[in-house]
């Protein structure tokens, strides 16, 4: 940031600063706009034209949350329910519509695969995932073993990218994404690779980041994971901040309210949903004078 710009104040040592974001976007749909006889002549015209009816989607709901450093926090929810749209806008990789991120220093998604070549070998891609992360070519040779070792895939990793199965190419992302000692990780679904000795490795390598005065994000729809690896969880549904707090009651509500859903209990589910967002303490974004911290 710009010397002067973006200047705010919390008390803590927060990580990252999440400061009334909203993300909305516009999209082409293919549904009927509406009836009537001059709904029809706007829909004529548009085909006429060739201009597809657009309606908008509100991804995520307005937003304030404070991590701190040594956290891991999970999030959990629905399909379609803002959770990536959340890591992305964190992560930078999409401007929210309003609000700001503030974060202590660059957040590394992992998710280097738009590096990664699938007709190279996998020690191939370690050297340039590492190198398009800003390491030297020494850093990757220090720390080759340590990665190949985390990804479990010694007897692989000089067999071509293309070869490997979903969970053993994320397998590699993760441990090529954890090598740089990120002070804020993110990961999007890339756990989930039913390798238990991978889990375990993985979740040693989270404690170590946030031993390191880090913070970690992760999106599982493994509540098992998110439960095992996670201080605190946020739940959200429809772009709403649902829950925000221990991990074992958050996936419980969450579990009681899929299961609500699953079983055609729709009023039920709803309840659940109202009772635990009425319990929501919202986070205040404000000036401290106690303590100045420029993220």
């Amino acid at each position: 940031m710009d010397e002067g710009e973006n200047e705010i104040f919390i008390a803590g040592h927060p990580c990252v600063v999440v400061d009334g974001v909203r993300m909305r976007y516009r999209v082409a749909s293919s549904a009927a706009s509406g009836v009537g006889a001059e709904e029809s002549r706007s829909r004529f015209l548009r085909r006429a034209l060739n201009k597809p009816h657009m309606v908008t989607v509100n991804a995520l709901n307005e937003l304030s949350l404070v991590v701190e450093r040594g956290e891991s926090v999970g999030i959990i929810g629905r399909n379609g329910s803002g959770k990536s749209t959340l890591m992305k806008i964190i992560s930078g990789q999409s401007k929210p519509t309003s609000g700001a991120v503030y974060a202590s220093s660059t957040p590394i998604m992992l998710g280097v695969n738009a590096a990664l070549v699938p007709d190279l070998s996998g020690d191939q891609n370690v050297i340039l995932g590492c190198l398009a992360m800003g390491m030297s070519r020494a850093e990757v040779d220090e720390k080759f073993s340590s990665i190949v070792e985390l990804s479990g895939l010694e007897k692989s990793i000089h067999l071509p990218m293309k070869s490997y199965s979903s969970g053993m190419a994320s397998r590699l992302r993760f441990a090529i994404a954890a090598s740089v000692n990120p002070e804020i990780l993110l990961v999007d679904e890339a756990l989930n690779t039913g390798d238990a000795q991978f889990g375990d490795r993985s979740k040693l390598r989270m404690d170590e980041l946030r031993q390191q005065a880090g913070c970690v994000f992760v999106v599982s729809h493994s509540l098992e994971t998110i439960n095992a690896m996670c201080t605190r969880v946020i739940w959200l549904d429809k772009g709403d901040l649902i829950m925000d707090g221990q991990p074992d009651l958050a996936i419980k509500a969450y579990q009681e309210f899929t299961r609500q859903l699953s079983k055609g209990n729709s009023i039920s589910a709803a309840t659940i949903l109202e009772n635990a967002k009425a319990s929501l303490m919202p986070t205040e974004i404000r000036e401290r004078s106690s303590r100045r911290v420029r993220i």
